[in-house]
């Protein structure tokens, strides 16, 4: 087994493009750690250099206590999964899982009981003696696990292994995966863009943009503490609704106006120190669409953040409904997009109605406008 330890790691093309910047990162013995951030955010890259498939410009990246900065891929005692599960169309499933034993001029006996123990572990005994033309994606992508549990490696490491399967799929692999990681007791290295993929199977996510990490965190805080406006925005599903709103003092009240709406800020919120520089000027509010509240207890617990919305559309969920709704004097939602509340199926709301809403403000969030970062939580 084996911990990870990635510093100052930077990755530099020709011509001037950073697609990686210092990055710093401990990963632990054991860990399921995801990399998720948008297209082009360099998570693909950092997983290819941890794997020696790209050079790492500057920095030292250790497995273990072993510097492997100039150490062959075959070398790392790391196995990778890739999204398009790289298959030999020629070689039947038991050929293509044993392929990397042999080789390793790893003996005949051991290529069986490997190949065999990683089949059973994913249900793919019947399997092995057919070709990947003959295989479901599903299918496909178990072989191409199995192919990196019988190298038994230190790492494993996934490039977004589910991207290419349906929904109902992948939502069946993902435990799959969850349950492989707690029975192989291996380090996993994971990186997707599908933030439902991060929550569900992470026991840490790091978030990036542009190269950089953002925030590494347990899915849990990451929802509940995001430090900006990115992080906040980009987990989550429906994702966090904004709102700019300019933050004022009403006697010993703290407010935030928008539109024709003014709340009350929370007494635990207002005595915040950190807000008193943003006093008269203008915040970005988070807040969750489970929190944007239209039963009649919350409108009477919330009655300082009580507001009037239309309701624009609704989409049923099944177990719940989303409302997007906009306000009376409403400027500035997420660049002109809706108010996004996540309601009960029972609701009565619909298209064309007008509602009275609460913003739960004790799970409200506060950030700067220009530098993004978040004031309060």
């Amino acid at each position: 087994m084996a911990s990870l330890s990635l510093k100052h790691i930077y990755k530099k093309y020709p011509g001037g493009v950073v697609a990686v910047s210092d990055f710093n990162l401990e990963i632990k013995d054991k860990e399921f750690l995801v990399l998720v951030g948008p297209s082009g955010c360099g998570k693909s890259t950092t997983l290819r250099m941890i794997a020696g498939l790209e050079e790492i410009t500057e920095g030292e990246l250790y497995i273990g206590d072993t510097l492997v900065n100039d150490i062959v891929p075959k070398d790392r005692d790391i196995a990778m999964v890739f999204q398009n599960y790289a298959l030999y169309p020629h070689m039947t499933v038991y050929e293509n899982m044993a392929f990397g034993l042999k080789l390793r001029k790893t003996p005949k006996e051991e290529i069986k009981r490997r190949v065999e123990e990683a089949a059973r572990i994913l249900d793919i005994n019947h399997l092995l003696d057919r070709k990947p033309k003959a295989l479901s994606g599903g299918q496909k992508q178990r072989v191409a696990l199995g192919r990196a549990i019988v190298r038994q490696p230190k790492v494993f490491l996934l490039d977004e292994p589910l991207s290419n399967l349906d929904a109902k799929l992948r939502a069946s692999m993902r435990t799959e995966l969850t349950k492989l990681h707690k029975r192989l007791e291996t380090t996993f290295i994971y990186v997707t863009h599908d933030q439902v993929e991060a929550m569900t199977m992470a026991s840490r996510i790091v978030v990036m943009k542009d190269g950089l990490i953002q925030q590494v965190d347990t899915p849990q805080n990451l929802y509940d503490l995001p430090c900006n406006l990115f992080v906040a925005g980009f987990i989550g599903t429906p994702q966090m609704n904004f709102v700019t709103a300019k933050l004022s003092q009403k006697g010993s009240d703290l407010v935030l106006t928008f539109g024709n709406n003014c709340i009350k800020l929370p007494a635990d919120k207002a005595n915040n120190p950190a807000l008193k520089e943003y006093i008269d000027q203008e915040v970005v509010m988070g807040v969750r669409p489970e929190c944007v509240l239209e039963h009649e207890e919350h409108l009477k617990k919330f009655a300082d953040s009580t507001m009037t919305a239309s309701v624009e559309v609704t989409e049923l969920m099944g177990a719940e409904i989303y409302l997007y709704l906009s306000f009376d004097g409403q400027e500035d939602a997420t660049a002109g997009k809706n108010i996004i509340a996540r309601v009960s199926s029972r609701s009565k709301a619909r298209a064309g109605d007008t509602i009275k809403v609460a913003l739960d403000t004790e799970r409200m969030h506060l950030f700067d406008k220009d530098t993004e970062k978040c004031i309060l939580h």
